[in-house]
């Protein structure tokens, strides 16, 4: 007779339940994470200023620029922090990797300024 998952984790002690929802929670997607926060892929679209197909897609990738990752994030109102971690080391946080620099006029530009106050 087959054994249905519910059953057998009900069934393991709680320490090793723990651990394994723990983990679960390690491993929790782009999707899962929309999902927790209780929004549709269209609601995140219309934030995001994209089509609710590109969402489908982004859900999907394994890889995507960190800029794209932390705009998703922050439409469902988290924040995404990169950390990385060394043997025998403390763990580094990493700032303002995937953030837009404030934009600053080209040489060009700094040119027709100079110009037009001289």
């Amino acid at each position: 007779m087959a054994r249905k998952l519910d059953d057998v984790i009900a069934a393991l002690p709680q320490e090793r339940r723990q651990r394994i929802e723990d983990r679960a929670l390690e491993l929790a997607t782009l999707k899962d994470l929309r999902q927790a926060s209780q929004q549709t892929q269209a609601q995140m679209a219309a934030a995001l200023g994209v089509g609710q197909d590109t969402i489908s897609r982004l859900e999907k990738r394994s890889d995507m620029l960190l800029s794209t990752l932390r705009h998703y994030v922050e439409c469902m109102g988290g924040q995404l922090n990169l950390v990385a971690q060394f043997p025998n080391r403390p763990p580094v946080v990493i700032e303002h990797l995937g953030v837009q620099p404030a934009s600053r006029p080209t040489t060009r530009q700094s040119r027709r300024r100079t110009r037009v106050t001289a």
